[in-house]
């Protein structure tokens, strides 16, 4: 078989031009861990997130197990842009 025709005038088409994608809502700016994979424990735990350092682009926080306190993971927050 053979794929239809292009046309132009279809529908869904405006001006030739396939529509536009509509943009990714912004809610999900930053998520946080509430169970990760610990090495010590050997399975999926909760963990704490914990301030590790202050640095000039950002804070590093680290994901510590709460039953062994082993960390788990890290992660760089970018400080938030003053306008103005």
């Amino acid at each position: 078989m053979r794929p239809p025709a292009f046309r132009a005038n279809h529908p869904r088409m405006l001006g030739g031009r396939p529509p536009r994608r509509p943009r990714a809502p912004e809610g999900y700016g930053s998520l946080e861990a509430s169970l990760l994979h610990c090495p010590r424990c050997r399975q999926a735990m909760p963990v704490r997130k914990r301030l590790l350092l202050v640095l000039l682009d950002g804070e590093k926080h680290e994901y510590v197990c709460q039953r062994c306190g082993t960390p788990c993971a890290s992660k760089i927050e970018p400080l938030p842009r003053v306008m103005g």
